[in-house]
């Protein structure tokens, strides 16, 4: 329980987080960003880890000066390109023996989700899922362990990585020095979480629609 208390505070409260990164570890926050992107795109294990959010206060802190913008955009959209590569990668090589198994790593309900998204939008949904917490994650996983071509899969990755990277950051940029949205990080940081779900949560619902309107015709072909 107290982890995942500290969990929500470091994602309510990016911004002071960020600000005190900025403030001990100068040039390599960029670093320490391109880390985090990396990982939260690239190991199918770490689907936690903030993205949006971070993006925007990345951007929101090259308007104040404190980082570059141009500085930004280029590492983090080489860190959101490499990660869906390295996460394909895993997928095609690691997944099908991973998913016979029982981890615990590997939530069904999220690859359920991904697998949805796949239904859904097809291979573009290395672009779609780019903008949905989780299945971000998983999608370059299941397209890596689907029959997904790595070149066909490399086109979506570019261009869905740098726009992830060129809206988010660039929005935090333009709106997140506006004095509301300074005062009230945590709101706006909620609202981008739940904007971003949504979609999911859209498709959730669907899919259950579907499955609850299939059941009276199933029993009755019985």
């Amino acid at each position: 329980m107290e982890s995942l208390k500290k969990l929500l505070d470091f994602f309510l409260k990016l911004d002071d987080h960020l600000a005190r990164v900025v403030a001990d570890y100068g040039t390599w926050t960029y670093a320490i960003l391109f880390a985090i992107i990396f990982c939260e795109t690239g190991l199918v294990v770490t689907p936690i880890l903030p993205g949006d959010s971070l993006l925007f206060a990345a951007g929101a802190f090259a308007a104040k000066g404190a980082l570059d913008l141009t500085t930004l955009l280029v590492l983090l959209s080489i860190a959101a390109v490499g990660g869906d590569a390295v996460n394909y990668s895993i997928g095609k090589y690691l997944g099908p023996k991973v998913l016979t198994g029982n981890s615990r790593f590997l939530k069904k309900e999220y690859l359920d989700k991904t697998h949805a998204f796949f239904e859904r939008y097809g291979q573009m949904t290395i672009i779609m899922a780019r903008f949905v917490p989780i299945v971000r994650t998983f999608a370059p996983f299941m397209a890596g362990v689907g029959t997904m071509s790595y070149l066909r899969f490399a086109s979506y990755n570019v261009v869905g990585g740098i726009l992830w990277v060129l809206s988010m950051t660039l929005a935090g940029y333009f709106f997140g020095a506006i004095p509301w949205v300074h005062e009230h990080f945590e709101a706006v940081v909620l609202g981008i979480v739940f904007v971003s779900l949504l979609p999911a949560v859209i498709e959730a619902i669907r899919l259950r629609w579907q499955s609850r309107k299939a059941e009276p015709a199933n029993e009755a072909a019985r």
